[in-house]
């Protein structure tokens, strides 16, 4: 079974994640790991602290040995340069929309500080070191993932009739990780409006898997569904709010014949449709289609003019306190969603196929791809 855990807060001294499950004799690197946690600071309406403070590189503690995996579990470190949570003042005035009142109630602690450390997202880089080890797995089996931004404010990408290898090029080389300049340009322009005014922005990434085979998770129980893991996955991420499949919330909008993915089949491709209206799944698995979702993230809950809040020990009313933060995380949150939804997979993937070596997984998918091709 894949599992992993992460451990650590925002201002502590690092950040730990434990990956367990992974087979022998994968090729994992500390640098295919590192260009995952770059692009997850990249992105136009980040803070300063993204290209001082949190220079992340991670440090590959155990499970690894001359480059390969070994089967034991996986540590991963990343140091924080800022880790000067013992010298940070207390805390007492909750911040609307972040963990830090539910927090203080829930855990009797009266410094909110407790709660926002660990709450924060920088908990997320820890998440994409383990999503990077799953990248490099399903790499090995021709499943790729990407993201991009579709929507910002109030503003939509025009990418119709464009394909996934288009938006997937010109979403890697855009400070906003989105396919239509058009679009980008004037989401630009509402990041710029809100740090002004110092507000912040959300926004609605698209995460997409290709080359995932069929038949990965089940129908026959409730957890074993894929869609609802990847979903509850994608969930956990902190700030967002929604999460659809497919076509999400349009599949209420529509007639059947309009909606559903007609199956073809032809001798060189087998059976195949021509859309993939329902998001790559159906009845909780994979039918050999991208697999797609879409995630909405709130605008962040740190604002340079602060809502008001009630002081924890006071109980007077004051402005929220202000910790750091930037005026948009949407881009960052596409490279986060790549993970959750990579680990899914290869969990997945290995619950399928899995096997105590990666010859082992390799001809155990093998085996199931000839009784596919010959059914």
């Amino acid at each position: 079974m894949l599992r992993y855990l992460t451990s650590g807060e925002s201002h502590g001294v690092c950040l730990v994640a434990i990956l367990e499950g992974f087979p022998a004799g994968l090729s994992l690197e500390p640098s295919f790991i590192n260009d995952e946690l770059r692009r997850r600071q990249l992105g136009y309406g980040r803070g300063a602290r993204m290209t001082s403070v949190e220079v992340d590189r991670v440090e590959i503690l155990s499970g690894v040995r001359f480059g390969k995996t070994i089967g034991s579990p996986i540590a991963l470190k990343i140091n924080n340069k800022d880790s000067s949570i013992d010298k940070l003042p207390v805390v007492t005035r909750p911040r609307p929309g972040h963990a830090d009142l539910a927090g203080a109630l829930k855990y009797g602690l009266h410094d909110v500080r407790n709660i926002l450390e660990r709450a924060s997202a920088r908990e997320t880089a820890a998440r994409v070191a383990v999503g990077a080890a799953a990248k490099r797995f399903l790499k090995e089996f021709g499943i790729q993932i990407f993201s991009h931004v579709v929507r910002m404010g109030g503003i939509d990408a025009a990418l119709k009739g464009i394909s996934f290898a288009q938006i997937r090029s010109r979403s890697e080389i855009s400070p906003l990780r989105c396919g239509d300049r058009r679009a980008e340009a004037r989401m630009i322009r509402l990041v710029d409006k809100a740090k002004a005014a110092g507000d912040t922005v959300g926004g609605t990434i698209e995460i997409v898997a290709l080359g995932v085979p069929v038949g990965l998770g089940s129908h026959v129980q409730f957890d074993r569904k894929l869609d609802a893991r990847i979903a509850g996955a994608l969930m956990s991420i902190q700030a967002i709010k929604a999460v659809e499949a497919g076509e999400g919330t349009k599949v209420s909008q529509v007639l059947g014949s309009e909606l559903h993915d007609e199956i073809y089949y032809s001798k060189s491709r087998g059976f195949y449709r021509k859309t993939s209206r329902a998001g790559g799944f159906e009845g909780g698995m994979t039918n050999g289609e991208p697999v797609l979702f879409r995630i909405h993230m709130k605008p962040l809950s740190t604002l340079r003019r602060p809502l008001m809040s009630v002081d924890i020990k006071t109980k007077k009313p004051f402005k929220a306190t202000v910790e750091r933060s930037d005026v948009s995380a949407v881009p960052s949150a596409g490279i986060v969603g790549e993970a959750v939804m990579a680990f899914e997979l290869a969990r997945a993937f290995l619950e399928k196929f899995g096997g105590d070596s990666l010859p082992e997984v390799k001809r155990n998918f093998r085996g199931f791809l000839k009784q596919v091709e010959n059914f």
